[in-house]
């Protein structure tokens, strides 16, 4: 029975039922979800399932192919992870929304027809915003409401591409799309906003750091990955795009390095590791694809990992600013080593998570002797280490000791967080089963003499950099404030312009006001002087003199007629 439900919909469904439960067996039936859902797809042959014709369309609402299959071994396991982390949780609009969520990006991809996929779309975005609303602060629901409105505004020029894919081929098939159309430009201008292209990325680093601590969880997870999917389902080997996951890998760093608030410190990071995996799907060879969403699967989980690390911080301590913490490694040790995990993941140190899929990425970019591209992925690479693998631990849980002492993060956490680190450590050493779950056989070997020596040396060179920047006071210093990235166009230009705007309206107004005032005055003083007590029309005139202008009025009829 259960193989007879599409993907997504356990999750979909348990946690609506959730919503009846109150408690730990709440929590007990949440985290028993996911386990469902992947069996559900171990189960599950590929193929095409539940087809049905609407509208002379026909649609495949689940399409099972080794590409989706990876999608949804992660999803579950990333919604297995943060159920376990939201545990304690007695929320129940976080708990029903994360679930739904979840359940949402797994339905998107085994979605075999473009229909499906923009239903399941925008249900991401109507779930993933209660996870930001449910911190019940203003700055939360004004983040809130961006967020919705560029995830809805997403799903809108994804329902403009379908109706235009109709009407260019007649069929709403999910399968390559290419740039070679106007409905083909749509979409991935849709997906280039979910997947935080490069001055379409600001939601995240806006919106993220504003949901609950296990929100921010769920939201690292899905809405990005299932853009990345998207991206590989429909441009593999579109070349512009290998240039945009350049770009996007690049120019997150200079902002996380002056960045005080470390959940947007991750966000930016998290920019940046969808940029390799652009970048990969628009090399768009065997090998490249594979390492992009390789790269897909394991940041899924130590991005994940990250966020919780931080989550635990501001669960405690009340706080993620950099500048008001340090020395909490005394108090939560377990946090910090996980961190620690979580941070050398996202590097790339070698036997860990990282290493095996980065290193998938950068050898297909050599091998196509993108050097340019190659060199901007390096200098990334550096800067991932500098403002993620050190900034995040180093400021969280060491820096300078203020004295903060709390509790260490509860059991669901530190549990969550340890099997997070488990499959980032047991990835790394061993990536042969990941490996076999892509979509093109790999035959690769990360740990060459040259790839571990390579990023080593590239890794120690960072290292080294932020000693001595630090040592010599000039690393930017960890200061109070809000540092505004392309969200300066809507929120310090387009109101400046559209004050300016209504204040020209206005303006307008108010001469268009006086002039008529001044037009109507001197009507109405014609009209006073011919209609006035003393004007002539008011006079009294003899009857002859009126016949004799009746006559002056017929005899110019006449001759007008006559003429």
């Amino acid at each position: 029975m259960i193989d007879a439900l599409p993907p997504g919909a356990i999750l979909i469904a348990g946690g609506l039922l959730s919503a009846l439960l109150r408690g730990r067996a709440q929590s007990a039936f949440l985290l028993v979800l996911p386990l469902l859902g992947l069996w559900q797809l171990i189960e599950l042959p590929h193929g095409v399932y539940h087809q049905i014709t609407l509208f002379g369309q026909t649609l495949a609402p689940v399409r099972v192919d080794t590409l989706s299959l990876l999608f949804g071994y992660v999803f579950h396991i990333a919604a297995f992870l943060a159920a376990l982390y939201a545990w304690h949780v007695r929320d129940t609009v976080q708990q029903v929304a994360g679930m739904g969520y979840a359940g949402a990006a797994v339905g998107a991809v085994f979605a075999g027809d473009l229909v499906t996929l923009f239903v399941y779309w925008e249900l991401t975005a109507v779930t993933s915003v209660f996870l930001i609303w449910a911190s019940r602060t203003e700055r939360a629901y004004r983040a809130g409401m961006r967020y919705l409105a560029i995830q809805v505004g997403s799903g809108v020029i994804l329902l403009a591409g379908i109706a235009a894919r109709v009407q260019e081929t007649g069929s709403v098939e999910f399968g390559h799309l290419g740039l070679g159309s106007l409905s083909g430009a749509l979409i991935l201008v849709a997906i280039g906003i979910k997947c935080a292209f490069p001055l379409l990325h600001n939601w995240l680093q806006d919106s993220y750091p504003e949901a609950t601590v296990t929100g921010a969880v769920f939201l690292s997870a899905f809405t990005t990955k299932l853009a990345v999917y998207a991206l590989a389902r429909g441009y593999a080997g579109t070349e512009m795009l290998m240039w945009i996951g350049a770009v996007m890998t690049v120019f997150p760093a200079f902002f996380a390095v002056i960045e005080n608030d470390l959940r947007r410190v991750l966000s930016y990071s998290l920019n940046s590791q969808l940029g390799f995996m652009v970048c990969g799907i628009g090399v768009g060879t065997q090998l490249a694809v594979d390492g992009a969403v390789a790269h897909a699967f394991v940041s899924s989980i130590y991005q994940a990992l990250l966020f919780m690390a931080m989550g635990a911080v501001l669960f405690r301590a009340g706080t993620v600013k950099a500048s008001a913490l340090g020395g909490l490694y005394k108090s939560m040790p377990w946090s910090a080593g996980f961190c620690i995990v979580g941070s050398a993941s996202i590097s790339a140190f070698p036997l860990f998570s990282g290493f095996v899929a980065k290193s998938l990425v950068l050898a297909a970019v050599a091998q196509e002797g993108q050097w340019v591209v190659w060199v901007m992925l390096l200098f990334a690479s550096a800067g991932v280490l500098d403002h993620s693998g050190i900034k995040i631990p180093f400021f969280g849980f060491f820096g300078h000791d203020r004295g903060i002492r709390v509790k260490e993060a509860p059991p669901n956490m530190l549990l969550a967080m340890g099997l997070s680190a488990f499959l980032c450590v047991a990835i790394g050493i061993y990536p042969a089963p990941l490996y076999a779950l892509l979509p093109y056989p790999v035959g690769f070997d990360p740990y060459t003499a040259g790839h571990v020596v390579t990023q080593s040396q590239l890794l120690l060179f960072a290292m080294l950099a932020f000693a001595v920047l630090m040592r010599l006071g000039l690393y930017p210093p960890e200061v109070p404030s809000l540092n505004l990235d392309s969200d300066w166009i809507y929120r310090r230009a387009l109101p400046v312009a559209a004050g300016f705007v209504v204040g020209c309206l206005a303006a307008m107004r108010q001469a268009a006001a006086a002039m008529a005032s001044r037009l109507f005055d001197r009507f109405m003083v014609i009209v006073f002087r011919y209609h006035g007590p003393q004007g002539v029309l008011a006079r009294t005139w003899p009857i002859g003199g009126g016949a004799i202008w009746v006559l002056v009025l017929l005899a110019g009829f006449l001759i007008f007629y006559y003429l």
